[in-house]
């Protein structure tokens, strides 16, 4: 990764391949979860492909809270200028996908079209609260200083049993020990500013970009009550379910992902 001042701060980023821009923004602790669709053809092969490591996340530079997502937004929206492109898609999973819907609040003209993978509209779907509970028993052992330990069962949950062995085939080597560096970026910037995140139907209905709504087939029920909530604030959305995945759905099953994603960047060219 080629690492510049970008916004103020230095970022570390990686451009591969030629064709229109397709821009990812990676949510809270796998910084390289997007890496596995750089081996998939349907997209390396025919766009270019550009991944960054956000603030407080592996060679990047520290966040200092409050760091916003309009903030984590602009990071993205000087990349771009830094790389001299004018308009791209924009792809987020996760918090990187409050990202992505922040971005095409704040800057809709840099943002041709949107793919969110299971955003975390977790205030406004019924079982946030169960979310809230499931985060704060992580929160205590992050607290008592058991971070690997906090790291394997959160991945366990999130993964699965075998997210050892996906991290280590998927994403570059080290990603368990990078995710346990990253922890305090996660519990320290981006929880309590997934709290204070305000994003409501009034705003949704302002994206008028092509949206792609990405779900995994077995994801939490947060997740799903979210990816209904968005198919309702944002009515011209397509869908895409991947089957056989869960919150990690891109590292599980990059092939469904990429093959939903060029599917839909097809409808919607530059």
């Amino acid at each position: 990764m080629q690492r510049e001042n970008i916004n103020g701060a230095d970022i570390e980023y990686l451009v591969q391949g030629e064709g229109e821009p397709l821009l990812f923004i990676h949510g809270n602790c796998i910084a390289d979860a997007f890496f596995p669709l750089l081996a998939e053809s349907r997209l390396a092969g025919s766009y270019r492909i550009i991944l960054y490591h956000r603030r407080g996340y592996c060679g990047s530079a520290r966040a200092c809270e409050p760091f916003d997502t309009s903030q984590q937004a602009a990071d993205g929206q000087a990349l771009l200028r830094h790389l001299g492109i004018a308009r791209a898609h924009i792809v987020g999973h996760s918090y990187g996908a409050a990202i992505a819907l922040q971005w095409a609040l704040d800057a809709p003209d840099q943002v041709h079209s949107l793919a969110v993978l299971e955003p975390p509209l977790i205030k406004w779907v019924p079982s946030g609260k169960a979310f809230w509970e499931f985060i704060a028993f992580f929160n205590e052992m992050y607290k008592r200083g058991e971070r690997e330990g906090m790291v394997d069962v959160y991945l366990t949950g999130l993964v699965g049993p075998e997210y050892r062995r996906l991290l280590n085939t998927a994403p570059p080597p080290g990603a368990f020990e990078q995710v346990v560096a990253d922890l305090d970026t996660f519990f320290q910037i981006e929880l309590p500013e997934l709290q204070r995140w305000q994003f409501t139907a009034e705003d949704a209905r302002r994206i008028r970009q092509p949206v792609l709504a990405v779900v995994g087939g077995e994801t939490a029920p947060f997740h799903i009550e979210g990816h209904e909530l968005l198919k309702q604030w944002v009515r011209h959305a397509e869908e895409l379910v991947a089957p056989l995945t869960n919150h990690a759905l891109q590292i599980i099953n990059p092939g469904a992902i990429a093959e939903g994603l060029a599917d839909f960047l097809s409808r919607h060219p530059l």
